[in-house]
């Protein structure tokens, strides 16, 4: 396992669950509305789709956690995982237009694509 891979691969899992932490318990918090910059009164509204975001941050933290423990499949299963994150930044960052989305979590996901597909 190379170095860097390694250490995007956290990167990217901490990501995650920063995204799980706030979006299901400090979205309608002043820390969640400026991460997102809403309003309370959006906040409240979307409080509860908020929560079930953050769980699927979570199952991509998780399975982004399972590579790096995992003893035999480490790249198989970081490449799955970071085309998941990939693609939810890229749809995230269309559906929001919010293009930081896209550099804060793509962008990571994409630079250990590459570094999983050079050395094959």
């Amino acid at each position: 396992m190379n170095n860097l891979l390694i250490f995007i691969v956290a990167l990217v899992a901490f990501e995650h669950i920063y995204f799980m932490i706030l979006e299901m318990f400090y979205w309608d918090k002043p820390r969640g509305l400026k991460a997102f910059g809403l309003k309370l009164e959006e906040a409240k509204i979307s409080k509860t789709l908020a929560k079930n975001q953050g769980l699927y941050n979570g199952f991509l933290a998780a399975g982004l956690i399972w590579a790096l423990v995992s003893k035999s499949n480490f790249e198989q299963i970081a490449l799955f995982f970071l085309i998941c994150v990939t693609i939810a930044g890229i749809y995230g960052s269309y559906t929001t237009k919010m293009t930081k989305l896209f550099f804060v979590q793509s962008i990571p996901a994409i630079i250990g694509i590459i570094l999983i597909l050079i050395k094959k």
